[in-house]
């Protein structure tokens, strides 16, 4: 399919480029001497997760370890409520650890371990991130750093608990909003200290080049069962797709299965309190070109240029910019990216939870609330929704802060 110039039939073939540049997004900001080691890991990735090895051991692990695949969900009782449209949802809710972030966990702790790495770094905002790698780490025998910033291990107790039952040291991160952005602070300067004994294994299509490509590559996998599963299922390819962005690994995977298809593609960023700066955490919608953590894509800035602070009930998407992958894509226009607020999350996540017997994370329900509104929207068709995780880490939250509805 041509779209705006770009043959997707070739589309992964060209992008990122050699640099990791998606258009002009990507690329690596860094120092010379962590280039060094991003440099040491693109090579191993090139070389290694080609190899037949690589590729059957990860074969095994997703299907004998992670459950995978896991299955499409009709949302047969939500759907009749909104009339002609049917919903659809992919459930890496099923994924093992409860999140799709289990899918490059695996494959990027087995490259740490292909090569001769003793100790993974890692940050995490929900905690999925976090679980997962901890739980990575468990399953190869390597060491586990996690950095985690104060008010999301206050949000996220749950999870926080499953990283050390696992086995990992969790960091605590307490200067600035104490969120995301400063525990991917801390992970890098982490990593820059100790490189040649470490990893750093980025939680998202986020960072300098190789991670957007890595985790993009390592999430393929939902798309690619997703589309196979729903023409199964139905006999046709789903009118409209959509996912939750953040820093936006869950959607660069699902989307990457239906790019070169007539399909209508939905980027959801959190819009939080509302459209002021610090009230939310939409940077393709609000934000512009910008360098931080060694990539460039489309960040929200402050009145100086730098990051600007940033909000989501979801810890997972209160991140002010996001991968370079989207930031291309939405500049061509092949994915379209909108938002829903807080409010509307949390109806969504308690009318799926009530209607189907599904309780979605925070981030996730920004995508079902979104494929609710557009379903009111269509005459007829399908919508399928991936459901990036399960819920069971914000129970707690939810009912302390808005109670039971």
């Amino acid at each position: 399919m041509l779209f705006n110039g770009i043959d997707f039939d070739t589309y992964f073939k060209h992008y990122p480029d050699a640099k990791g540049y998606f258009g002009k997004y990507g690329g690596s900001y860094v120092s010379p001497e962590l280039q060094r080691a991003m440099d040491e890991i693109t090579q191993a990735y090139f070389t290694i997760c080609q190899s037949r090895q690589f590729i059957a051991e990860l074969r095994r692990i997703r299907k004998e370890f992670q459950g995978r695949p896991t299955p499409i969900s009709h949302l047969e009782r939500l759907s009749n409520e909104l009339g002609c449209v049917q919903l659809y949802v992919k459930r890496e809710d099923l994924n093992h650890t409860g999140a799709h972030k289990l899918n490059h966990c695996m494959g990027e702790v087995l490259l740490a371990k292909y090569m001769g790495k003793k100790k993974v770094i890692a940050e995490t905002g929900a905690g999925q991130h976090g679980v997962a790698m901890a739980t990575a780490a468990a399953y190869f025998g390597l060491e586990c750093d996690i950095y985690m910033g104060s008010v999301d291990i206050a949000k996220q107790a749950p999870n926080v608990a499953r990283m050390k039952i696992l086995g990992a040291n969790v960091v605590e991160v307490t200067h600035g909003l104490k969120t995301l952005k400063e525990a991917v602070d801390a992970a890098f300067d982490a990593y820059t200290k100790d490189y040649k004994n470490s990893m750093y294994c980025i939680g998202s299509v986020l960072g300098p080049h190789p991670f957007p490509l890595m985790v993009r590559d390592f999430q393929h996998v939902v798309g690619e069962e997703a589309r196979e599963q729903f023409i199964d299922m139905t006999g046709h390819l789903p009118d409209a797709i959509v996912a939750c962005v953040g820093g936006g690994s869950n959607a660069a995977g699902f989307f990457s299965g239906f790019l070169n298809d007539p399909v209508d593609i939905y980027g959801i960023e959190p819009l939080g309190r509302g459209p002021k700066l610090g009230d939310h955490a939409a940077s393709l919608k609000y934000g512009t070109e910008g360098i931080m953590h060694g990539f460039n894509s489309i960040m929200l800035k402050d009145a100086n240029g730098e990051p600007a602070p940033v909000y989501s009930v979801a810890s997972g998407l209160d991140y002010p910019s996001s991968g370079p992958e989207h930031a291309f894509l939405h500049e061509l226009g092949r994915v379209k990216y909108d938002v829903i607020n807080d409010d509307e999350t949390i109806d969504a996540f308690y009318r799926l939870a009530r209607k189907e017997g599904i309780i979605p994370a925070i981030e996730s329900a920004h995508a079902v609330a979104y494929g609710i509104k557009l379903a009111k929207t269509m005459g007829t068709g399908s919508v399928l929704i991936n459901l990036s995780g399960r819920g069971d880490k914000d129970m707690d939250y939810v009912i302390n802060t808005y109670g039971i509805r």
